[in-house]
C-alpha cells in the first residue's frame, strides 16, 4: 500500500507490524472484544492499520462521515457506543466540538508525545487471534441516509471474503494489479471496491485523500493503474476534462462502475475510447457486490448490471413476495454469504429488511431479460402513479439524459388534481449548453415515453445534492413549485 500524499509505501509485512502495534495500543487503552472504535479521517494508511488492529482483538471499527457536522456525528457516536475516537488533523475542529467529554480522542497526525504515531510505535506488537469467525462483526457502516436517520449496517468477516470472491472474479483482479483508492472510507465503495479485495489477494493499493481529477488523470496517463472503480459522477468528470481525448484508456485492464445508473451516452463515450466499463450493482447491506456485467456482453447489453456473481442469489418478487415472470418488473431480493446479518442495535429495522431472516429486501426494482441479464428499473419508493399507471422515475430519467443538452435528470412525482401525480423533472445541463424550453422538452419526450410518463414540469438546477456513492439525494432537492394548468 502506498499513501501518495504522505510518501508512505508499506509492504504487507510493514502494514501487519503497524497493525499489531496499533492493536497493542488499543488493548492498553482498555479496548476489548466487541468494543467499538470510531474513526473520522480522509483516506490514509492509518485507517487500515486500525481496521486490521480491530480484527486482531475482535473490536469493531466505526468509520464516520467527515462531511457531517457535529450535530449529525454526535447521534452516531451515541448510537454505536464508541469507546475511542481517532481522527485526522483535518477533522480536529469537529472532533473538539463533540460534546461527549467522556469519549477519549487521539489525533492520527499529532507527532508529539501524546499523538498516535508515538504511542503506537512505543507498543510491543500484539499478534492477537489467528481465527476470525465468519459471522462476527468486523466494522459498521452507516447508510448514507437518502431518506432519513442513518442505520449502522453490520459488516462481517464472511461478508468481506464473499465480496472479495465476487468482485475479484467479476473484474478478473490479479495479485500483481495496482488499483487506486480515492472513494471515501466511510462508504462501502471506499473499503471494498476494490481496496480490501486487493489487499486480501496481495495486490498494490495507491491511496489519495479523496477524489482529485488532475491526479487521477496523471496516474492514468502514466499507465500506473490496472483496474479502476468509480461512480458515474467520476466518469462524467473524466469525460468532461480537456485531457480526456488524449488519454490512452486501454492501459486500464478493467473499468468498473456502480453506486448509481451510468447513462448510456456516457458509457458509449468511454467505449469509443477503448474502455469497456462494467456496470454493477450492490448495497452496503450486500457487502456490496451482487451484480457485475461481463466484458464480452457489455456492448450488447448496454444499461444492464449483468448477472449475479458467484456467491449471490437473487429473486424478483411482487408486493406479495411471489416471484414474477421473466421480463416483468419486481423488487430485488438478495441472499448469500455477502448479505449483512442486520443493523446494529436495530432489531425492528433488521426484521423489516430481512424476509424470513434469509432474503434481503433491497427496495430496488429490476427485471431480467431472456438471456438472464438484469436491469435496474428504479427504487420501490421512487415510483409514482399517474392516471392509475405506475411510473418509474429511473426510466424517465434515462430518456431525458439522452437529450444532447442534458447531462443528468432527477424525476419525482408531485400531486396533480386530475391525474393524482405527475412528473417533476430537475435537469442539469451539459457544460456550455442551455436547456430547451418546456415545449421543446415535452416534444422530445413524447416519441420516447408513454404520454402518462412525460413530466409536466421541467426545472433547471445548478447541481444535485449527492451521497458519497454519487446517488442524487432527492429529498434534498429544492421544493417543487407547482402551477395550475
Amino acid at each position: 500500500m502506498e499513501d501518495i500524499d504522505h510518501g508512505i509505501p508499506l509492504s504487507y509485512l510493514e502494514m501487519n507490524l503497524r497493525a499489531e502495534r496499533t492493536a497493542a495500543l488499543l488493548v492498553k487503552r482498555g479496548v476489548s472484544h466487541g468494543d467499538r472504535v470510531a474513526i473520522l479521517c480522509r483516506n490514509r494508511v492509518e485507517f487500515f492499520e486500525l481496521l486490521f488492529a480491530c480484527a486482531k482483538i475482535g473490536a469493531i471499527l466505526v468509520p464516520l462521515n467527515w462531511r457531517m457536522p457535529r450535530s449529525e456525528l454526535e447521534p452516531l457516536l451515541a448510537d454505536c457506543g464508541a469507546k475511542w475516537l481517532f481522527h485526522g488533523s483535518e477533522d480536529s475542529a469537529v472532533s473538539a466540538e463533540l460534546s461527549n467529554d467522556r469519549l477519549p480522542r487521539l489525533n492520527l497526525d499529532d507527532a508529539g508525545e501524546s499523538g498516535f504515531p508515538t504511542q503506537r510505535d512505543r507498543c510491543e506488537p500484539f499478534t492477537g487471534r489467528t481465527v476470525w469467525p465468519s459471522d462476527e462483526t468486523w466494522y459498521l457502516l452507516y447508510t448514507s441516509g437518502t431518506t432519513g436517520m442513518p442505520k449502522a449496517v453490520i459488516q462481517t468477516y464472511g461478508m468481506a471474503i464473499a465480496n472479495y470472491i465476487n468482485i475479484s472474479q467479476g473484474m478478473e483482479l490479479r495479485a500483481d494489479d495496482t488499483t487506486l483508492n480515492y472513494l471515501p472510507l466511510f462508504h462501502t465503495g471506499g473499503i471494498n471496491l476494490t481496496t480490501l479485495p486487493a489487499l486480501i489477494m496481495g495486490a498494490r493499493v495507491l491511496l489519495i485523500p479523496g477524489f482529485d481529477l488532475e491526479r487521477l488523470l496523471d496516474l492514468l496517463e502514466a499507465g500506473r493503474l490496472d483496474t479502476f472503480f468509480g461512480v458515474p459522477a467520476i466518469y462524467q468528470a473524466i469525460s468532461l476534462h480537456q485531457r480526456f481525448d488524449e488519454l490512452d484508456l486501454s492501459r486500464v485492464r478493467c473499468w468498473g462502475c456502480g453506486g448509481a445508473p451510468m447513462p448510456v451516452k456516457l458509457w458509449q463515450q468511454f467505449a469509443a475510447r477503448g474502455a469497456t466499463v462494467l456496470n454493477g450493482m450492490g448495497m452496503t447491506e450486500t457487502g456490496p457486490t451482487v451484480f457485475l456485467m461481463d466484458k464480452k456482453n457489455a456492448p450488447n447489453k448496454t444499461g444492464s448490471v449483468g448477472k449475479p456473481q458467484l456467491l449471490a442469489s437473487v429473486r424478483l418478487v411482487d408486493p406479495d413476495g411471489k416471484d414474477v415472470a421473466q421480463g416483468e418488473t419486481g423488487e430485488l431480493w438478495f441472499s448469500g454469504l455477502g448479505i449483512t446479518p442486520g443493523y446494529f442495535n436495530r432489531p425492528e429495522a433488521t426484521n423489516e429488511a430481512l424476509a424470513d431472516s434469509v432474503w434481503l429486501r433491497s427496495g430496488d426494482l429490476g427485471r431480467q431479460d431472456e438471456d438472464g441479464y438484469y436491469y435496474i428499473v428504479g427504487r420501490l419508493k421512487d415510483m409514482y402513479i399517474s392516471g392509475g399507471e405506475n411510473v418509474y422515475a429511473a426510466e424517465v430519467e434515462k430518456q431525458l439524459a439522452g437529450h444532447p443538452d442534458i447531462l443528468e435528470a432527477a424525476v419525482i412525482g408531485v400531486p396533480d388534481q386530475k391525474w393524482g401525480e405527475v412528473g417533476y423533472a430537475y435537469l442539469l445541463a451539459q457544460p456550455g449548453h442551455t436547456l430547451p424550453d418546456q415545449t421543446s422538452l415535452t416534444a422530445f419526450c413524447k416519441p420516447r415515453l408513454a404520454a402518462y410518463k412525460v413530466p409536466r414540469y421541467f426545472v433547471p438546477v445548478a447541481d444535485f445534492p449527492r451521497t458519497a456513492a454519487g446517488k442524487v439525494q432527492k429529498h434534498l432537492l429544492p421544493e417543487p413549485e407547482l402551477k395550475t394548468k
